[in-house]
């Protein structure tokens, strides 16, 4: 008894002394300021080390490599020490005695360190948290093993290693799916909600999306990365879910000083992918990256500064960034001479001698893209106006090996289309040859893409081997017979919507237009508030007035208006004013929309509201509260500094939109008092603008001479008060005589063949003989008209005429089609119909 008490004791003391050594080395690797002291003491106590020293040994060296920029940090040195190897060796041959979130935090560790992921430390890691999730997943999600953080950095580390699509991420989506109500922390649901994006259902995807939506209202604080996380997410479901975008834009804005290049950089491309921008996150990226732009001297970071800071920048600093980008050019790698090259296409620039030396760069490592890059690279080429032959030799020898080897009928359309766009391009019969083994199998965007270019080539004789056109007709013939047949078999509305959108041109206009509008009808049923939107984009795009997808649209919305975002609203709206249609019950439709609109202001940039006020104004509708937001100092002067950073088609569109805001105001709504304040802005836009004299119109002014009695009874191109800019005027007496009004009109000298109408205001107004009437004459071309068989006046035409009315005018308005179908007849019986238009007016 004795002697046991004695090995008892024994024992008991060797473990205490073992247990208090051990945690003497706990606490020495955990006190360890840099990652020799670790690897030292690895190395003098390797046969001591358990478990849990090994895996709290890894972290600690991936803590200190955390603490340093990231340009400073020496994870290839750490990776290389030999007892960095010793510790690998220890943790996979205790991987089975290690706690659950050991061995998470060792592999979260290592891949950090940039350990390769075929390592076998790192896949015996994976597999056995595989196993312990599976059985936490067999007996039950609620007996927890690995906590929620553990689960969110397993997630994380399997979303690093690519597993997008592999079955423990979809038993990470099930636990995800069991304890959703149960996660109070957005930092975990992000990190979860993007490494589960690829295995979730539409449901379950809405599900998180109103979990994180919660998460970030109850929160006053959010970390930048969370929302990062954010928007990846939505980014890997293609969905752009406007409350959260909105919701994390405000954390970017609010946290703006925290900002870099990285994170703007990452923003930017966010945003690009989502289809979503703002004007304030803009001015604010601007100031901080003019700011620090000295700081951007390697490569990476100054591609990255370039893409970011090149589309929004002055003219100034503009210029300093092409001349960086050019000394620094053969420094950059693939990727980032695409940057450049994407960048320089967004800011329309073509400078030559950057341009140059971005293909002198491409000569040198052409061969190293793969057909994705080498199908962009085309596209920016051509769009920038390269003339190297040489190199699109080159790409043109590239594309059509990928071409010859690709399977992937998405791919072959991609590469087809870009083949079309190279100058002086030969057609080889195996491109016909390829598009036609893959049709069957082509979406309508794919289809639309080898048309384009079919019809291109046929059009410019780009076809040389014998009976190459008879090919070309019979291919282009099963092209247009496989869209019918997917429409025709089209059963899912959303699914459809999706490849309509990527459709357009000719195609679309000529051959699939009325087959895509009558599957729309037969699906009319599947239209909700969530379609809605991509069904009116469908619509603005085809000009389409189809009165049953209108009345459709227009009572989803007004039944459904709480739940469709303010911005989706205002294109639908423009769908109708567009078109110019009124649905049943007009006034209700408008009244809720405008209700719902003004009530939630708060979504809309500045430039929006006046886009916004322009759509209303051509339906007839001028909100009050909108009409004085809108004209007021402190909302234009936030206007003008938010239009500094806009893309140069869009800052355009919204001056003119502004313009003819003004106008309406002025013309329709006179008790708002507001003034007419863009006469300069006119008379520079009309001092710039090409001539709009062409044959036809010479040809009616001629006639119209002819009917009158004289050149000086009628004018071409005259501007009336508020600029609108019709085609021809003349004057008839109350007996419907002309009348010489010479005097009334001057040469605006900039622009010759142009004559303004000098009575701009009402105190100049040159009165007309009693019962005399200005008449304006209107050639309506195919864009003032919808493009169905009803041939229905548009919006824009159909305001111009009635302020036209309003300042005094009688307005002829003669379609296209009517003057186009008297082609074949003679001279006599188009002076007829000329002089019905004018003097049949009651």
């Amino acid at each position: 008894m004795l002697c046991l008490k004695q090995v008892c004791l024994f024992t008991l003391r060797r473990y205490q002394a073992r247990t208090l050594c051990s945690d003497l080395l706990l606490s020495q690797i955990n006190s360890c300021t840099h990652e020799d002291e670790v690897f030292s003491l690895v190395g003098r106590n390797k046969d001591r080390l358990s478990e849990k020293h090994v895996g709290i040994a890894l972290n600690m060296l991936w803590q200190l490599q955390k603490k340093r920029p990231f340009l400073l940090r020496t994870s290839d040195y750490v990776r290389n020490h030999s007892q960095f190897l010793t510790l690998c060796i220890l943790a996979e041959n205790k991987v089975e005695q290690m706690e659950d979130e050991i061995i998470v935090d060792t592999l979260y560790s290592i891949l950090r360190l940039s350990v390769e992921d075929h390592v076998s430390l790192a896949e015996v890691l994976v597999t056995e948290a595989w196993k312990r999730l599976e059985r936490q997943v067999l007996h039950s999600v609620l007996h927890e093993r690995l906590s929620l953080p553990a689960l969110s950095k397993f997630a994380l580390c399997l979303y690093k290693q690519h597993r997008h699509f592999s079955p423990i991420i979809g038993q990470v989506a099930h636990i995800v799916d069991v304890k959703l109500d149960s996660i109070q922390d957005i930092r975990i649901l992000s990190v979860l909600m993007i490494s589960i994006s690829d295995v979730i259902s539409e449901s379950f995807r809405d599900r998180l999306l109103h979990k994180a939506e919660q998460l970030l209202e109850e929160r006053d604080e959010i970390h930048l990365n969370y929302a990062r996380r954010i928007l990846q997410f939505l980014q890997n479901v293609k969905l752009r879910y406007r409350p959260l975008l909105e919701k994390c834009n405000r954390i970017f804005l609010k946290n703006a000083s925290h900002l870099d290049i990285h994170g703007i950089s990452h923003i930017f491309g966010l945003y690009e992918q989502l289809g979503f921008d703002n004007a304030e996150f803009c001015l604010i990226a601007k100031q901080l990256l003019t700011e620090t732009i000295d700081d951007y001297y390697d490569p990476e970071t100054f591609a990255k500064l370039f893409s970011a800071l090149g589309p929004i920048a002055g003219s100034k600093v503009r210029e300093r960034l092409l001349v960086t980008a050019a000394h620094m050019a053969e420094e950059f790698s693939n990727h980032q001479v695409l940057v450049i090259l994407k960048t320089m296409q967004k800011m329309k620039c073509r400078n030559s001698h950057l341009l140059k030396k971005m293909t002198s760069v491409l000569h040198k490592n052409l061969d190293s893209y793969n057909v994705l890059q080498l199908i962009k690279l085309t596209q920016y080429l051509v769009v920038l106006r390269c003339h190297n032959l040489e190199l699109f030799a080159k790409l043109k020898m590239l594309l059509l090996g990928f071409l010859k080897t690709s399977v992937i009928p998405a791919d072959i359309a991609a590469i087809i289309r870009v083949l079309a766009m190279l100058p002086s391009f030969q057609v080889e019969e195996m491109i016909i040859n390829k598009a036609a083994a893959v049709l069957p199998q082509c979406r309508l965007q794919h289809l639309n893409c080898m048309a384009t270019a079919l019809v291109k080539w046929n059009h410019h004789g780009q076809f040389h081997w014998q009976n190459s056109s008879e090919l070309c007709a019979k291919l282009l013939q099963k092209l247009n017979d496989c869209g019918f047949q997917r429409l025709q078999k089209a059963n899912n509305l959303n699914l459809l919507l999706e490849e309509l959108t990527h459709v357009n041109g000719e195609w679309l206009e000529e051959v699939l237009n009325e087959e895509a509008m009558a599957t729309c009808q037969r699906l009319i049923d599947q239209i909700t508030w969530a379609n809605v939107l991509p069904l009116s984009f469908f619509l603005i795009k085809t000009s389409h007035r189809c009165p049953a997808l209108l009345d459709r649209i227009a009572s989803v919305t007004v039944e459904n208006i709480d739940k469709i975002h303010p911005s989706e609203i205002y294109f639908i709206l423009f769908l109708f004013s567009a078109l110019n249609y009124d649905p049943p019950d007009n006034e209700e439709f408008f009244k809720t929309c405008i209700q719902h609109l003004t009530s939630n202001f708060s979504h809309f940039e500045t430039y929006h509201l006046v886009l916004l006020g322009r759509v209303l104004a051509v339906a007839g509708y001028f909100p009050p509260v909108l009409i004085t937001t809108i004209f007021n100092v402190s909302f234009l002067s936030k206007l003008d500094a938010q239009l500094k950073v806009l893309p140069d088609t869009l800052k355009q569109r919204v001056h003119s939109s502004l313009m003819k805001l003004n106008r309406a105001v002025c013309l329709e709504c006179p008790e708002f008092h507001i003034p007419w304040f863009h006469e300069p802005y006119c008379q520079r836009v009309f001092h710039n603008s090409t001539s709009r004299v062409n044959p036809l119109r010479q040809h009616i002014h001629r006639m119209l001479t002819e009917i009158l009695g004289g050149s000086h009874y009628s004018r071409m191109s005259v501007f009336t008060p508020y600029y609108y800019e019709i085609d021809f005027e003349c004057v008839l007496d109350i007996n419907k005589k002309p009348l010489s009004y010479m005097a009334q009109n001057i040469p605006l000298d900039a622009v010759p063949g142009i004559h303004l109408r000098h009575d701009i205001k009402d105190g100049g107004r040159q009165a007309l003989p009693p019962g005399a009437q200005r008449i304006a004459l209107e050639f309506l071309d195919s864009r003032a008209f919808s493009k169905d068989y009803s041939r229905h006046l548009k919006g824009e035409p159909a305001l111009k005429k009635r302020h036209l009315e309003m300042l005094g005018y009688q307005v002829v308005q003669i379609p296209h089609f009517e003057w186009n179908s008297m082609v074949l007849s003679t001279k006599g019986e188009q002076l007829e119909y000329l002089r019905r238009q004018l003097y049949g007016l009651q």
